[in-house]
């Protein structure tokens, strides 16, 4: 318990419900809580080192803060009346504006003589400073508790009659108020209750009664032991993890944090008990049987050490009890039907295969600008095929694949289950007997789904995830419907990067405009087709540059290699080494300023530049100059076949050769020279430099 002054105590309010929206409880538990402390420190109420819990279980809000005042100090304030010349008449009288702000602000009784006359801008006005006394908790506090309440994150208010008659609305009914300032109770009002200092403990372990906290400081040790409720959401959530983890013994516990999220808002005391359902289940693909026991039971499967399902699992109950059996079976019945119709589902579709299934995607419309699902899947097939030549990958291969991806969006499995489209799509391409390419394309051409997930192991899966995305930004695209602020709805942002992250993670020596022409192309039968490369290729190098700061590579550096717009990304990342590498010599920071300056009197002289041909050695006067282009000459081959294989840091390490010489150019040579012959020449030289200072990178942007 934390030292505090009588007046500087903790506050717990708390509000107990019915049973909340598991999804959305820990989300309005952080809102119950900041809104209160919010309000409170809003209105000088809290210490600056006052610390704000948050408690959320199924049945209660609550938030405790530590250090909370009894009474809000004092405020000198300075308020503006009017200005002198409203305020006063010809006279130097008070006017009747004057006396009606006064009443209006409180203070009808106040003369001229008390108010402070200053200046104010370009004008005088009239200022009266006083001291406002602050206000005490329960006043200010109540305001508090009504807006923190209004602004909860509820979705749909629930509207329901109090015991009085009082007809009320909040997320779940509410049944009680408490609301302790130390070990006193805050007079506070809400939902037609007043303010106590009872909570109720769990539904079933506790007995039943309603009971006192005695102190905020007491409330969640209280809950605990008298109550059997776990008042800390985060805590339930570790409990149930421990618990998970020590009953999964030597196997795997699959446990997203998502589903522990959720079942840790169902329960106020979490108990994990272990269940089993029958082997004959396990034939059917484990994915199935994972996601129905997780999403429609909210079940945690078990795997072996390989990964393999097993036919034990767990369950998170509510109750404690020396005799589980009578949960544990009725959780082993309630989830045989669900294994059972997937199983039914699973032997169903393979009936049928999957190219019997293509004519049926003519019936799916995928955008009513872009047509169907078999018109995309035939122009994903076109591309797919255009990919795998450029690569000398198995067209054939790459065709099927793609032919074959979105098949199983007509299978009942996929039907029931949206979140196994592709992995279904795997199953059934080879229970169909198709090559092994071809099958994991129907899963890996959504890769990476996500941030960080894996790239398609597979050619054929790579060519039909490049297809798919290209496909997906070229049409949506062209239809009006790119990313816009926040809105993204058909993910182009996460294709984008999808690309992206598949041709510089797998070295593909593929052009950016080849590949989008190649997209376009698979829209030449549509008259009404607006090309949108030059914008999607923006778009693209965009999310590359996030992607590469991502990775760690500052602003500057992948300014220095993206700059110049490469058609190609796949030694992107090399080059970005080399450039880090060459940023780090003594040498970088100078060159890189030549190079912005030289870049700059280029741009200038573009017209000249034109006509100014190569450097003729017999103009060179100057001795710095004379130096200057026998040290390009000599480095020149060097930097060429450092490039050609591939080195790019010793490409720029050789640069680092020119310093003097490009400093000692500057100091010394009037490139401006009034000598049209002269002058060119020298630009010519600062061309070739400039030409071979940017084969692997802008470096000027490192001086930026």
């Amino acid at each position: 318990m934390m030292n505090q002054t009588p007046l500087a105590q903790t506050l717990l309010i708390e509000l107990q419900t019915e049973e909340l929206p598991p999804k959305a409880l820990v989300k309005l538990g952080a809102a119950f809580a900041n809104g209160i402390a919010n309000g409170l420190k809003a209105r000088d109420f809290l210490e600056a080192d006052s610390v704000v819990t948050a408690y959320s279980t199924p049945r209660r809000l609550a938030v405790a803060i530590t250090k909370v005042r009894a009474t809000s100090p004092d405020k000198a304030i300075r308020e503006k009346m009017l200005p002198v010349a409203v305020a006063l008449d010809k006279d130097g009288n008070p006017t009747a504006p004057l006396a009606k702000k006064l009443a209006a602000l409180g203070f009808p009784d106040l003369k001229i003589a008390d108010l402070e006359r200053a200046q104010d801008g370009k004008a005088e006005s009239f200022f009266y400073s006083h001291t406002a006394p602050g206000s005490a908790l329960s006043d200010g506090l109540q305001p508090v508790l009504i807006d923190a309440v209004a602004k909860l994150p509820i979705p749909k208010l629930m509207s329901y009659q109090r015991p009085d008659g009082e007809t009320v609305q909040f997320v779940r009914p509410v049944h009680s108020l408490l609301a302790l300032h130390g070990d006193a109770v805050v007079p506070l009002s809400l939902l037609g209750l007043a303010s106590g200092r009872s909570t109720l403990g769990h539904r079933f372990l506790s007995n039943g009664q309603p009971f006192d906290i005695a102190h905020p400081d007491q409330y969640a040790a209280m809950l605990k032991e008298q109550g059997k409720v776990v008042a800390s959401s985060e805590e339930r959530k570790e409990s149930i993890r421990a618990q998970l983890l020590a009953k999964a013994g030597a196997d795997q516990v699959l446990m997203p944090e998502a589903l522990l999220d959720e079942v840790a808002a169902l329960v106020e005391w979490p108990v994990v008990y272990e269940c089993r359902f029958e082997d004959l289940f396990l034939s059917v693909p484990q994915e199935c049987l994972i996601l129905t026991m997780q999403t429609n039971q909210k079940y945690f499967a078990l795997t072996d050490a390989a990964g393999r399902l097993r036919s034990r699992f767990l369950i998170v109950s509510n109750l404690q009890t020396d005799d589980p059996s009578a949960i544990v079976g009725g959780n082993e019945r309630v989830v045989r039907p669900r294994l059972s119709d997937a199983k039914f589902f699973f032997e169903q579709d393979k009936k049928k295969s999957l190219e019997s299934r293509l004519p049926l995607l003519a019936n799916v419309v995928y955008h009513n600008k872009l047509g169907t699902q078999l018109e995309r899947t035939q122009r994903v097939t076109r591309l797919a095929g255009a990919i795998a030549r450029r690569l000398g990958y198995d067209v054939l291969l790459a065709e099927r694949g793609a032919q074959l991806a979105k098949a199983d969006l007509l299978t009942d499995m996929v039907g029931e289950f949206p979140e196994l489209q592709g992995i279904m799509g795997t199953y059934y391409a080879r229970n169909d007997g198709e090559n092994e390419e071809v099958a994991l394309a129907a899963s890996e051409h959504y890769q990476p789904r996500f941030s960080g997930d894996a790239l398609p192991s597979t050619n054929t899966g790579l060519v039909v995830a490049l297809a798919d995305k290209l496909e997906t930004l070229v049409g949506i695209w062209s239809i009006g419907l790119q990313p816009t602020g926040e809105k993204d709805p058909f993910a182009l942002r996460r294709h984008a990067l999808g690309v992206m992250r598949m041709l510089v993670e797998k070295r593909l020596p593929l052009g950016i405009s080849d590949l989008l022409a190649d997209a376009a192309g698979v829209f030449d039968y549509m008259a009404a087709f607006k090309d949108p490369t030059q914008e999607v290729s923006a778009f693209m190098l965009d999310r590359l540059r996030g992607l590469l700061r991502d990775r760690g590579f500052s602003p500057n550096e992948v300014e220095a290699v993206l700059a110049q717009n490469p058609d190609r990304v796949d030694d992107v990342v090399q080059r970005l080494e080399a450039v880090q590498s060459f940023a780090a010599l003594p040498e970088s920071a100078s060159l890189a300023a030549a190079n912005k300056r030289i870049a700059n009197i280029l741009k200038k002289n573009e017209e000249a530049l034109a006509q100014a041909g190569s450097v003729d050695p017999s103009l060179l006067q100057d001795e710095a100059e004379k130096k200057l282009y026998a040290s390009v000459q000599r480095v020149q081959p060097e930097v060429d076949a450092a490039f050609e294989r591939g080195d790019f840091t010793g490409t720029l390490r050789t640069l680092a050769q020119l310093r003097d010489d490009v400093d000692a150019f500057f100091n010394d040579v009037m490139v401006m020279a009034e000598d049209v012959k002269l002058r060119n020449n020298r630009l010519a030289l600062l061309a070739i430099l400039h030409r071979m200072m940017n084969r692997v990178a802008d470096i000027s942007k490192l001086a930026a």
